[in-house]
């Protein structure tokens, strides 16, 4: 079952209201009574807070333009704000952008917009009226980015512009474009088969970034031998395995990317982040300490043969983890490496 809840906020005759959800076959009669009501109550201005909607379908499309017309009929408007990937998709396929999106053109006073961003920080209101059913996190909006937890069947959905995020900051031939995205979307396929699998995506009227992972912990199997020596050099014995793509062409990409991590963490509950890098990845590496990871030195003894870099990051609220040690079990120890300037591609990290 779908959920959505709906707040309201009247200021003089201009109303704000506020979805958190999805708009579908089961709420599309609560949104529509809603809206309906702000006309029948003489609102002359409907601001729709999509900050926290996570899609909308098309009878969800129909009832707002129904409403911009009914509105239109006694002197009254409807726009929406912050609308999600799919809900901006939806609108440029529909031709409705410009009816129903906020723009420049339809300025929203300073005392609105406030609002609008702070109820988007705050999350989920009380009350409202909602039906059953589960709903991804709320999201966060700062700065016209917003974050959003999207739920596995979302993710299924977005896999390919996740994945275009990859190609756009593939450098060379046509056959290392496919090869990077085949193996990114293997990458994204196996943790997603992971119990505790989390993935969250940064956008504003499109995808900027995303960032997932999963936890790992005693009880995982298949990953005990890199959570023992994980706990052997940090003392943490439960952590999130964390691969990030952050696409190249925004402006505020690092702290797209510092903002992800900190909030999957925050999301999953754990303290530690932990990335592994192939060894020579000099770049990689030097992105990563860019986003204050801490390079622990190379891994030795794992499944596999390999000798991958380790690098952990620590949660804001939580006490940063000491430098790389010497001569503990599991890790070799190497001489610092020279950082290199930030903005080259390597390892898992895509688009600094």
């Amino acid at each position: 079952m779908q959920r959505l809840d709906i707040h309201r906020r009247d200021r003089g005759e201009r109303a704000l209201v506020t979805l958190t959800g999805e708009i579908g076959p089961g709420t599309v009669p609560l949104l529509r009574a809603a809206l309906e009501q702000c006309l029948r109550d003489g609102v002359t201005v409907i601001d729709v807070d999509l900050t926290t909607v996570g899609s909308c379908d098309a009878k969800g499309l129909d009832v707002f333009l129904t409403t911009s017309r009914r509105a239109d009929r006694v002197h009254a408007s409807l726009w929406l704000h912050h609308p999600c990937v799919q809900i901006s998709r939806l609108l440029d396929v529909t031709g409705a952008t410009s009816r129903l999106l906020a723009d420049p053109a339809h300025p929203v006073p300073p005392a609105v917009l406030r609002e609008l961003l702070d109820v988007a920080a705050a999350g989920p209101p009380g009350g409202g009226t909602r039906t059953t059913g589960d709903q991804a996190r709320a999201s966060a909006v700062k700065d016209g980015i917003r974050l959003r937890r999207l739920t596995r069947q979302q993710a299924e959905g977005m896999t390919e512009e996740i994945a275009d995020l990859v190609v756009t900051s593939v450098v060379g031939s046509s056959g290392k474009v496919c090869h990077e995205r085949g193996d990114f979307l293997w990458r994204l396929a196996a943790s997603a088969r992971r119990p505790g699998f989390a993935l969250l995506v940064a956008e504003t009227t499109v995808l900027v970034g995303c960032s997932f992972g999963f936890p790992v912990g005693p009880g995982a199997r298949s990953e005990r031998r890199l959570q023992e020596s994980v706990q052997r050099i940090t003392g943490c014995a439960r952590f999130l395995l964390l691969t990030q793509v952050v696409a190249p062409q925004h402006p505020q990409h690092r702290d797209i990317a510092r903002r992800l991590q900190q909030r999957l963490l925050a999301d999953r509950h754990v303290a530690l982040g932990v990335a592994l890098l192939r060894p020579a990845d000099d770049a990689g590496q030097a992105v990563y300490e860019s986003w204050d990871w801490l390079n622990q030195g190379d891994m030795v003894g794992l499944p596999g043969g390999g000798t991958p870099c380790l690098l952990t990051l620590s949660r804001e609220s939580e006490l940063r983890l000491p430098g790389p040690r010497t001569a503990v079990p599991g890790v070799a120890s190497e001489p610092p490496r020279p950082r290199r300037a930030p903005g080259q591609r390597g390892g898992a990290v895509l688009g600094e």
